[in-house]
């Protein structure tokens, strides 16, 4: 075996990055082991446990802190630790309005509400659309008269054609999606979710956002899908702020007499604060009585930091600035109520306004707070949003990131009073406040009055943050409204009990396999279970490393791929088996099968990678999951069945160790079979003919496919009784409550677990909606009399839902179309290439046959939605997986002839001793990975048993399709002689 000494460096390496990925979870495990015994029971302490561990280091050598490691562990997806998972969409027809000022054009609003139309119906792109339509309404209508104003002459001039219009409102609408998506970020940091995940969903106009362990679903709507508030503030420097402060410090300490709070004591034991006498901290390690004594005299301070330095007679000092204090983010509510009390309220001026910054100090947990001054009557800011007409991100002369603002006219005069009064005193310039939400995002400081309103901020920026900024000073701009469209909301509980069903399947469904191997192989076996081993380190390890999040489909997916990974094993041991029985020895036989077997083993993997990407790129969430696992698996699986396989096989052979492939019962099992597959080809078409056409039978009869929400837009429900409940009863009881349109309800796995689904209200684009409806459902469960939980919900938009059929279509489509240009270069013959594409569309038939036929016969929903087209590509990989082997042992026959092909009688003996030749391992793979997905079936939970059942069937039908179908297709697509 050639480089041997590379593949054992690349292993050891790949183990390396393995541990080291691995290990963050040991560290956080072992913080969180203390958190909880030090709280014993306390969900107050155990958090602030955590707290004031995050900026501390825990990592042994490396010294990386809790917070870096607790980033670094593995990902749990919501189906696992509970949660919200949300689809935003940002409503361009409202900006493209808003950027036209909301003409009162008849033309021109038709268009847009045309638009909006083909855009629900699967259209794309917002602006094309909109464009298109105008110019059919308006052959000769200018859209520049509508969009080209003084504040954007500089972008678009008034003589501009539609197409630089287009070109305008195209980077509007990029600009308003990354303005939304900055700003929606900030809410979310804000809101404190641990691990939040954003993404924009590229090509279209939404954000998808997952929030794991978040449950209070209106606080979400309200915080997600409020306005913007751009505003610029005037603000109290740190020394005019002090006396305040120190006043509310004491009101504080006079009216809070008897505080014995344990979290104050908490508080007290771990902050090294700032007293009144500025400069002295509290010293730790004092007796606890003297902590919560100096807390007690000085409640302000014990929580909040006044910034300070030491002056040069070293004492300390006041630190100049905007900063009036500094604060743990645990501590920053403790503040607010304190600054929210009537007494305090009472003795804090007017003209003060408190507010926080937008994110902490880098590196740590600690925020800042700023004294905004309120200089008019009304209490508004100095200057609103709407006087920005443009912010860019740029670079000053030495070529540091800044940010340059653009003033509308009226904005610019009340830019120049505000910043001549903040710049009048040379030797204290004040700042100013960028605010958004009612938090800080900047506050530079003025260094001269700005008249022509066109400034530039800098500061120790990154290009990050500048372009953060000019898109934050830009949100104020324009209303580009952002709405949920899409919603899936797990509980706790529900997630627990995927985790526990998930582990128990992986476990169960890997010793069904480990078992499997080591009976019928013997001590290769062992070999093969080794790899497994090491694979499944391998897998875990690159999934941490690459920062993928671990879903159940994910789990399905692994277990999968191990069951997939024994496929490599299976066609190694049965080559070299036949290698063994030509009288060869052990060592010549070992190396002859790993040689043959490999073009098969390569086929049909790079088969399956193709589709998995294929999976990852039209697939989203779950299937994405899924779709994840899969092409990591597969290349942690040619690596470790194939190249540390064979390690082990010549480690033994070289230490002179009896490999034995089988024992008497196994050995000799799938011998002299001879079944005349080609000759019967006719009847297993009639056998699939006949399936199909009942399956089109019961299509009609049942009205269609039973489409899942994916697909067709609406909202479900699962919801948990205290006993069981009769369906047709809970139905009756919710109708009326929803303007008597009659939602769906099934059981979800057991009586008592019902999956409630509805199209109310779906395309009402209230903000309330969502509590509309599950005002509805609570009010209709309520007349059940039962005690209930509901345990998760998703909703699903009808333009996502439109979205999500015409990737389904392009994903089935897109990989019938690359298997067969992959078939064709791969076997330079077309009939192949059209053989293994007719097996992969009559796969897709009989599955879809099949969930006809029995729809409403089996206990557990047979939805078509996203998990579905997943496990109908992973069918289609199925039978690619079984077809290639064949074809190369076809191959293989045709080169020991030398000849380029053969036909006739001839043609039908090749295939058919390949088909038979390929036997044992078409059956061994299948039925390994079949028990594999049993297991999963059985024990994997009722979230995932469809997604199952559709493979379990695809496995069944993928065999039978391969044996009977493409094979011997190829027969009646050949040339004649």
């Amino acid at each position: 075996m050639q480089g041997k000494g590379f593949i054992k460096f690349m292993a050891i390496l790949l183990g390396i990055v393995c541990v080291y990925s691995l290990s963050f979870n040991f560290v956080t495990s072992n913080v969180e082991k203390n958190a909880k015994a030090y709280a014993k029971g306390d969900p107050i302490k155990e958090r602030a446990y955590l707290d004031s561990m995050a900026t501390v280091p825990v990592y042994p050598v490396f010294g990386f802190n809790y917070e870096f490691c607790k980033s670094k562990e593995i990902n749990l997806g919501l189906d696992l630790k509970g949660g919200m998972n949300v689809t935003m969409e940002i409503s361009l027809a409202e900006l493209v309005k808003s950027l036209a000022n909301n003409p009162t054009d008849a033309n021109f609003n038709q268009a847009v509400s045309n638009a909006q139309t083909e855009l629900n119906a699967g259209g794309k792109d917002f602006i094309s659309l909109f464009v298109n339509n105008y110019e059919k309404l308006s052959p000769n209508g200018k859209l520049a008269d509508f969009f080209a104003t003084q504040d954007n002459a500089q972008q678009l001039k008034g003589d501009a054609s539609n197409a630089e219009v287009k070109s305008y409102l195209s980077k509007e609408a990029t600009s308003a999606i990354d303005r939304s998506f900055i700003i929606i970020r900030s809410r979310i940091d804000g809101f404190g979710v641990v691990s939040p995940n954003m993404q924009k969903q590229e090509g279209t106009n939404r954000i998808l956002i997952e929030m794991p362990g978040v449950q209070d679903k209106e606080r979400i709507h309200k915080l997600l899908q409020g306005s913007a508030e751009l505003q610029f503030w005037q603000v109290y420097q740190n020394e005019e702020v002090y006396s305040v402060m120190e006043n509310i410090n004491k009101t504080l300490a006079s009216t809070l007499k008897d505080t014995t709070a344990t979290a104050v004591k908490d508080t007290a034991a771990k902050t090294e604060s700032k007293l009144a006498g500025l400069g002295k901290k509290t010293d730790t390690k004092d007796s606890v009585a003297k902590q919560l004594e100096a807390t007690k005299n000085n409640p302000l301070f014990a929580v909040l930091n006044v910034p300070t330095y030491t002056g040069q007679n070293g004492q300390p000092a006041l630190r100049p600035g905007p900063v009036v204090g500094w604060t743990a983010q645990k501590d920053t509510a403790k503040v607010n109520s304190y600054l929210k009390r009537p007494e305090i309220a009472s003795i804090v001026p007017s003209s003060f306004k408190f507010m926080w910054s937008v994110k902490p100090i880098e590196g740590s947990k600690v925020f800042e707070l700023y004294a905004i001054k309120v200089t008019s009557a009304d209490g508004k800011p100095d200057l609103g949003g709407d006087a920005i007409s443009d912010a860019r991100h740029d670079y000053d002369q030495k070529g540091k990131p800044e940010v340059t603002m653009y003033m509308t006219g009226d904005g610019a005069a009340k830019w120049k009073k505000i910043t001549a009064e903040a710049s009048a005193d040379p030797n204290n310039k004040k700042s100013i406040a960028i605010v958004l939400d009612n938090a800080v995002y900047s506050a530079p400081t003025v260094q001269n009055e700005i008249p022509n309103g066109i400034s530039s901020i800098t500061g120790n920026f990154t290009v990050n943050d500048t372009q953060d900024l000019s898109n934050i000073l830009k949100a104020g701009k324009l209303p580009a409204p952002a709405r949920i469209v899409g919603e899936f909301v797990v509980g706790p509980s529900l997630g627990q009990a995927a985790i526990d069903n998930g582990l128990l399947s992986f476990v169960l469904a890997f010793v069904v396999i480990l078992i499997f191997m080591a009976l019928y192989y013997n001590k290769a076996g062992w070999v093969a279970n080794l790899a497994l081993l090491i694979n499944l380190f391998f897998i875990m390890g690159i999934l941490v490393s690459l920062g993928a999040v671990l879903t159940l489909p994910g789990i399905a997916g692994i277990i999968l791929v191990i069951g997939l990974s024994v496929d490599a094993n299976i066609l190694i041991f049965e080559r070299v088996r036949e290698e063994l029985l030509q009288g060869k020895s052990t060592a010549l036989a070992i190396k002859e099968g790993f040689k043959h077997a490999m073009p098969s083993i390569i086929d049909s993997n790079v088969t399956i990678l193709i589709l998995g990407i294929i999976l990852y790129i039209f697939g989203s969430g779950p299937v994405q999951g899924f779709a994840t696992t899969l092409c990591i698996g597969i290349l942690s699986s040619l690596f470790c069945a194939v190249l540390i396989s064979r390690l082990v096989f010549e480690g033994l052979l070289n230490k002179n160790s009896n490999i034995t492939f089988g024992n008497s019962v196994t050995l000799h099992a799938f011998k002299n079979i001879a079944f005349n597959f080609v000759g019967r080809r006719k009847i297993y078409y009639i056998i699939s003919s006949v399936i199909i056409l009942a399956g089109i039978g019961m299509y009609f009869k049942n009205g269609g496919l039973r489409l899942g929400i994916d697909f067709k837009g609406g909202r479900y429900y699962i919801v948990h009784f205290d006993k069981g409940m009769n369906t047709e009863d809970v139905k009756a009881k919710l109708t009326p409550y929803f303007d008597n349109e009659a939602p769906e309800v099934k059981t979800a796995g057991q009586a008592n677990e019902l999956k409630i689904t509805t199209t109310f209200h779906i395309s009402d684009p209230a903000l309330n909606a969502d509590k509309v409806v599950e005002d509805a459902l609570r009010a209709g469960l309520a007349k059940t009399d039962t005690k209930y939980t509901i345990e998760s919900n998703q909703k699903v938009g009808p333009i996502i839902a439109s979205d999500l059929v015409y990737s389904a279509y392009g994903a089935i489509l897109f990989s019938c179309l690359i298997m067969f240009v992959y078939i064709i270069v791969r076997f330079k013959k077309l009939n192949y290439g059209l053989g293994a594409v007719i097996a992969l569309f009559h796969d897709v038939l009989l599955v879809l046959s099949f969930y006809t036929i029995l729809d409403g016969v089996l206990p557990f929903s047979l939805e078509i939605g996203q998990d579905f087209i997943a496990a109908i590509l992973t069918v289609m990989s199925y039978t690619m997986t079984e077809t290639v082997v064949v074809f190369d042992r076809i191959r293989e026959k045709l080169a020991e002839t030398g000849k380029e092909d053969i036909h006739g009688e001839e043609r039908n003996t090749v295939i058919n001793f390949a088909l038979n030749s390929t036997l044992s391992r078409t059956i061994l793979t299948s039925l390994t990975v079949f028990f594999v997905l049993l297991v999963i079936f059985i024990f994997g939970g009722d979230s995932i048993r469809g997604f199952i059942f559709a493979l379990l069937l695809g496995r069944v039908i993928g065999t039978y399709s391969s044996l009977c179908i493409s094979t011997p297709i190829v027969v009646d697509l050949g040339k004649s002689k």
